[in-house]
């Protein structure tokens, strides 16, 4: 269906903002509009709007993220969900989403409307994952599957997708844990009943190894007790619960794993920050601590790739996947001729030679010849060049090539890592660009071989990466510019694994015999890979990351700059900035260019403190 909403923004902000306020129970709930991911923060919500009209589909997922963030402020208290959650593994993924699917309930039981609004999100989130796509039950999110079959044994009809990933999970799910459900009905309204079934139900689906703690024998040894309880509880239904005001919820909707509170709220700030670019009392936060030592591990190295992007896909498909890209190039050649020029004045300006005059040694002055001829007793002048600030540079662009980034995100990264190329190339800076995703989704043949041998404990990273590289530093750019059109093709977008990445992309150029270096990073999240992060600690790959950077900023000759887009990345890098929107793009990677090649920025920048 592609008829248009009516061009009326303000009152459907309005419709929306008073739907909900009306559901949340909160009249003084902040509700604002814009690019990027959508995020619950306390009293403060962000529903993203795409940039031209929305058709009726699109209207209907978003009133399902809006109504799903109001049911969690008035029906989900934060910390009783923190306290019975399990630490890591699958057991905290199916944890979460039967809490996530006993609000859907809530929701349905209310209002029609709102059953259809979560529908349409819950669809969307599910091809969003490419759950359709999936054919076997071992590529299936168990967690995920077990969440639609609670709503579905709720009263939620599946929308097509949903029921499609349901589908290869819904005979063994029923047989383990099918004679719960019932009680589940008659509790919706009591979150600590409802959780203290969600990890009985737990034990029964054989997770009691995956809770991250000692062990699961303490739920199965009290099952009768909680049974009893869950009896006695099970007739005391109530909807008057209070609204959860906890100032640390944060909750992401885009499938992502959720960002802490803190980066949220800075997605959305105009608030201060300290002079390394991090939030106001970053180091009470333990998030932006990073640590001195990894644990970190690939569960294999065998199946990971480094490759040259013109020898993964053929020349022909290679050149019409280079056309796509100038054709996007054609339709901003106004921005793109500002932004090359602007850097390249920049960069010109600081290789212009200066030079010391009036010097007794060195070389012979010529323009104070004719003086010498005129007067012969008139002493030879001679001068010499000053030494400049500007060094010899390399500059690595590494670029988030994951499937969050699909669309507008990847096509503006590829077209600023052409524009950055080719200006920096004729300013005499070596320039790379590197790209870095996984090879499969949800785990590959690091996996497999993982399943093999018996699922061990705690494996490490579990899928296999793909390091792209687009252009070396010493390829010349007529050469390499062909390549950057591989990053139009869709399916090479998957997950992403920043820490071992980032990582990668600063050996590349630690080494090069250039006096200065500089990597910049590009990206719109934190690392997500659920084959691992299921079976790890959850911020598993996240620590390695920050880990990563650490290395990097206190231990290398390596200046690293960091941009995120719809992400505060201030949180993790010292040197970075956050742009809400793919657009901004090349201006953010301009500016940061320029103030590192501005000497009396730079300088400022190395005075200030790091927070480590």
């Amino acid at each position: 269906m592609n008829k248009s909403v009516p061009d009326s923004m303000d009152l459907f902000k309005q419709a929306i903002t008073s739907t909900m306020r009306a559901i949340s129970g909160n009249e003084e709930l902040e509700v604002s509009f814009g690019r990027g991911k959508a995020y619950l923060q306390g009293n403060r919500v962000r529903v993203p709007l795409p940039d031209k009209g929305i058709n009726q589909e699109q209207l209907a997922v978003l009133r399902g993220t809006s109504d799903q963030f109001a049911l969690k402020i008035r029906f989900h208290d934060l910390e009783k969900h923190r306290e019975a959650r399990p630490i890591t593994g699958i057991a905290q993924e199916v944890f979460d989403s039967v809490e996530d699917a006993r609000l859907a309930a809530i929701g349905s039981y209310l209002m029609k409307g709102v059953e259809n609004n979560l529908s349409a999100e819950l669809e969307q989130r599910c091809f969003d994952q490419s759950y359709g796509e999936i054919t076997e039950q071992q590529d299936a999110p168990l967690g995920e599957a077990v969440g639609l079959y609670i709503r579905e044994k709720m009263g939620l009809p599946l929308p097509p997708t949903a029921d499609h990933l349901l589908g290869l999970w819904r005979d063994r799910i029923d047989s383990q844990i099918g004679g719960r459900v019932e009680a589940l009905k008659e509790i919706k309204f009591d979150q600590e009943a409802f959780s203290r079934l969600s990890r009985q139900m737990i034990v029964d689906l054989g997770l009691a190894e995956e809770w991250g703690e000692e062990t699961g024998e303490g739920e199965a040894e009290d099952q009768e007790n909680q049974e009893q309880e869950l009896d006695a509880e099970s007739g005391d239904e109530s909807s008057d619960q209070d609204m959860s005001g906890d100032s640390d919820m944060a909750e992401s909707l885009d499938g992502d794993v959720p960002m802490d509170a803190d980066a949220m709220d800075m997605a959305e700030a105009e608030g201060d920050q300290d002079e390394a670019g991090g939030p106001p009392d970053a180091l009470m936060n333990s998030n932006w601590v990073r640590p001195k030592e990894s644990q970190y591990k690939a569960y294999s190295h065998l199946f990971d790739e480094t490759v040259i992007a013109d020898e993964m896909c053929e020349p022909a498909e290679l050149d019409r996947l280079r056309g796509v890209l100038d054709k996007h190039l054609q339709n901003s050649q106004v921005v793109i001729s500002k932004l090359a020029n602007r850097l390249q004045r920049k960069l010109m300006a600081q290789q212009n030679r200066t030079w010391n005059f009036d010097l007794e040694e060195g070389l012979l002055d010529t323009s104070r010849l004719t003086n010498v001829i005129l007067d012969p007793f008139q002493p030879l002048a001679f001068k010499q060049e000053k030494d400049t600030n500007f060094k010899d540079t390399v500059v690595s662009l590494l670029i988030d090539s994951s499937g969050s980034m699909r669309g507008r995100s990847i096509t503006i990264a590829a077209m600023c890592a052409d524009i950055l190329g080719q200006t920096l190339e004729r300013c005499s800076v070596k320039v790379e660009i590197l790209g870095f995703t996984t090879r499969a989704w949800r785990g590959g043949q690091s996996r497999e071989l993982w399943l093999q041998q018996g699922k061990p404990l705690q494996p490490g990273r579990l899928n296999d990466l793909r390091h792209i590289i687009y252009k070396s530093a010493d390829m010349p750019w007529r050469r390499s510019r062909r390549n950057l059109g591989l990053m139009m093709r869709e399916e090479l977008l998957k997950e992403n694994v920043d820490g071992e990445a980032l990582l990668w992309a600063h050996n590349r150029i630690v080494g090069r015999p250039e006096d200065r270096k500089i990597l910049m990073v590009i990206s719109d999240g934190l690392p997500v890979d659920n084959s691992t992060l299921l079976v790890n600690p959850s911020n598993y790959l996240e620590q390695h990351l920050k880990y990563a950077i650490d290395q990097i900023e206190n231990q290398s000759p390596v200046e690293l700059v960091a941009i995120g887009i719809g992400h505060d990345v201030t949180h993790h890098y010292s040197r970075a900035v956050t742009i809400t929107d793919a657009e901004q793009l090349g201006d953010a990677m301009t500016d940061q260019l320029v103030d590192l090649f501005d000497e009396k920025a730079n300088r400022a920048v190395h005075r200030a403190t790091k927070i480590v």
